[in-house]
């Protein structure tokens, strides 16, 4: 019998995550002891995402270094491991003195009317804008602000008429160029009344240019200074673009992220495009070049994506390169939790390509994104950053979350009036450590994520496009009202296709990672490439049943092209929200798919609505095992007394807060997960406690059964010996007021 332990391992059971945000008491003589002894007596935690965001206080800095190593050193002692924020942002005036040429550039246009009399001035005015990584240090502030370019036109209805289109940029006088604002004077329009012009002007910011030449390489020299210290990982999160607010300005149309890097790559891209005249052309249109205008937009969003992907998985890369393939790179990409126009701005909505070891997102992020990162990534479980200022929602949450294969990444009390210190730990007072201790039983059980047998696939570009007819809709309506049917369904862009992570099996059948789908619907996919049609040509011959959503008039490059036909005759074609659910309701039946608990249950915030599951149901991992919990009316566990079918087997639970089991085709089992089991009884397999106890237990790869006893301190029933000998104590949190 294994000697009781307090917190198992990383790798390959998933972690209990907690966020770790240190103030100037962290670098105070052993100031970061507190909160390390405090999490390990009263949390779960074993792996904490730590972040120093503070004025003075740079990643690449030798004292902060050096206090770090010593932390990490001593968090490895109480078996809790210490993911570093380890992102450039957190040393923008080191790249600055590095690279004063590769600062992230922001292009405004202002469109003023020319006078036919005099000349006329244009005023405009840089912001500066400020994130959570920035909070506590200089914000994005503008540093300097140049001329870029000077359009004069003439307007039919809302757009440019080109023939008046000239370049008077040399006819154009800076009068003031100061750090966040510039006035030009533009001459008088002395031949042509009615003359617009548009005035381009670019301000160069305090942070590294997504396209810098020299930011991967930087980014990995911070990483490789920390090779000495035993890191369990490296984390950032929300990277993209600065944020993209104020809202009535940043995305109005007429800003664009910009560099010289950037225009080149457009450039290449695009067969020799020029960026700054593409801006003119994608924020006001040209008449005639309609075409081009949606190709350009096409071109800058994905290349959007697509670099900031690349930044993402060379710094995976170089994670698992400097601290070893075990090495956790955690925390969530999304910046904005729902996959809106703000979103795509910063990162072209990205969100699953930017690695991850398990899936992470924060705040409200819909969960048929969690769910489908999950597949993504082959993470058995997905995470999610949640703080309130009430340690009361959390407890609300994490039995929610669970019920969709989810767990909680801690972050503190937030907003709070509390002390920082307070804020980490007021957490451990009441239930919810209570709670994680019967769920994290659920981790060592399965490696699969919840099954999902629908996902609906968004045209990633049709979202992104700000001239289309379906900006900023990534079919969330659809989702949620799949979701509330009790049909747990993923929601993935389309060029996931395109990457390859959304495949057709040897079978004939859709996948994304483990998962297999019953139903996919094609929503909104104007732009496309012929990739999707391909695609969806070849599904068309296996079991899934295909439907759609949204018309198809164009593709990627804007050119007129009739995407309904190329899609395959048999994907039905839905004329409302209502009909595709009855309708996939209908065929999930057929196919002889049972429904899990409807997601009745609302998350609310940052001006969205989601639907969530409840507190207290059942659901159903891909490998098969079904999952109960219940934290309704106790949040430490509602007790489970329950008879379930398996397939044509019969299950029975007598249990607190989590009861999950997993049968093989004899209907013998071969795992079983619950938190103060008393009775489990199936065909011939019964186990009768006098007690209750939480529990685990599953086969392992040499198909012998292993086990977890939390939190029971005598010996080992003899009910349980019969089933194995090889179980493992797991002590579970000390809560403070029992010290």
């Amino acid at each position: 019998m294994s000697q009781p332990v307090d917190h198992y391992i990383l790798s390959p059971t998933p972690p209990v995550i907690g966020a770790w945000f240190w103030g100037e008491e962290q670098f105070e003589t052993d100031g970061y002891k507190y909160f390390i002894d405090q999490a390990s007596k009263h949390s779960c935690y074993n792996l904490l995402t730590t972040a120093i965001r503070l004025r003075g206080r740079d990643i690449t800095d030798i004292d902060v270094h050096d206090q770090v190593k010593q932390a990490v050193e001593y968090a490895k002692q109480k078996g809790i491991g210490i993911a570093l924020d380890l992102d450039p942002r957190l040393a923008s005036r080191k790249f600055e003195a590095l690279y004063p040429d590769e600062l992230q550039e922001s292009l405004w246009l202002e469109e003023i009317p020319l006078s036919d009399g005099t000349p006329v001035e244009a005023v405009i005015r840089s912001v500066t804008l400020s994130d959570h990584m920035t909070g506590s240090r200089t914000p994005y502030i503008p540093l300097k602000s140049f001329l870029s370019r000077v359009y004069a036109y003439q307007k039919t209805s809302e757009e440019i008429s080109p023939e008046t289109l000239t370049d008077i940029t040399r006819e154009c006088e800076v009068i003031v160029s100061s750090k966040d604002s510039i006035v030009v004077r533009l001459p008088a329009n002395r031949e042509n009344k009615g003359l617009h012009a548009c005035v381009m002007a670019t301000f160069t910011y305090l942070t590294p240019d997504v396209f810098a030449p020299h930011l991967m390489e930087f980014t990995r020299s911070i990483i490789r200074n920390y090779s000495d210290v035993p890191l369990a990982g490296g984390m950032r999160d929300e990277w993209g673009f600065p944020p993209s607010f104020p809202a009535d300005r940043m995305v109005s149309g007429n800003h664009f992220w910009y560099s010289r890097h950037y225009a080149a790559a457009y450039a290449k891209k695009t067969g020799g495009r020029e960026l700054l005249e593409d801006c003119l052309l994608m924020s006001i249109g040209i008449k005639g070049k309609e075409q081009q205008r949606y190709m350009a937009i096409n071109h800058y969003m994905e290349l959007n994506r697509q670099q900031n992907t690349l930044l993402e998985n060379d710094f995976y890369k170089t994670i698992k390169e400097v601290f070893g393939p075990d090495a956790a790179v955690v925390t969530h990409p999304t910046w904005y939790p729902y996959p809106n126009r703000f979103e795509s701005k910063k990162n072209g909505l990205y969100w699953w390509t930017a690695r991850r070891d398990w899936a992470q997102t924060d705040e409200i992020t819909p969960f048929g994104v969690r769910t489908a990162l999950a597949k993504k990534w082959n993470s058995p479980v997905w995470y999610n950053q949640y703080y309130s200022t009430t340690g009361s929602d959390y407890e609300e949450e994490i039995w929610s979350y669970a019920l969709a294969g989810g767990r909680i990444n801690y972050h503190p009390l937030y907003p709070s009036k509390e002390k920082r210190a307070e804020r980490h730990t007021k957490l451990f007072i009441g239930d919810l450590m209570c709670a994680e201790s019967k769920i994290r039983l659920l981790n060592f059980i399965s490696n699969s994520p919840l099954d999902c047998p629908v996902a609906v696939v968004f045209g990633h570009q049709a979202a992104i496009n700000q001239a289309g007819p379906s900006f900023d809709d990534v079919g969330m309506e659809l989702l949620n009202s799949l979701w509330h049917a009790g049909i747990p369904t993923d929601l993935i862009p389309s060029s996931e296709i395109k990457e390859g992570s959304l495949y057709i099996d040897p079978n004939g059948r859709i996948r994304y990672g483990k998962q297999q789908y019953a139903a996919v619907i094609l929503y909104n996919p104007e732009f496309e490439k012929t990739s999707t049609a391909d695609f969806f040509h070849q599904a068309s011959r296996g079991s899934a049943k295909l439907f759609r959503m949204g018309n198809w008039t164009m593709d990627f490059d804007g050119n007129t092209f009739d995407g309904n036909s190329a899609l395959p005759k048999q994907m039905i074609v839905g004329k409302d929200i209502q009909t595709i659910v009855s309708a996939v309701s209908k065929e999930l039946r057929k196919q002889k798919i049972d429904l899990q608990t409807p997601a009745t249950r609302l998350s609310e915030g940052f001006g969205y609505i989601s639907n969530t599951p409840p507190t207290q149901g059942y659901a159903r991992l891909i490998d098969g095992t079904l999952i109960q919990v219940s934290g309704k009316d106790n949040p430490a566990g509602d007790p489970i007394h329950t008879t379930k079918k398996i397939g044509k087997y019969t299950v029975l639970f007598d249990a607190v807060g989590v009861a999950a089991v997993r049968l093989d085709k004899e209907g013998q089992v071969e795992a079983l997960a619950a938190g103060g089991l008393k009775h489990f009884k199936t065909k011939d397999f019964i186990i009768d406690l006098e007690e209750r106890i939480d529990l685990a237990f599953w086969k392992n790869d040499n198909g012998e059964i292993e086990g977890i006893i939390q939190g029971y301190e005598r010996e080992i029933p003899e009910e349980l010996l019969k089933i194995t000998s090889k179980w493992t104590f797991l002590t579970v949190p000390i809560h403070p007021t029992d010290e």
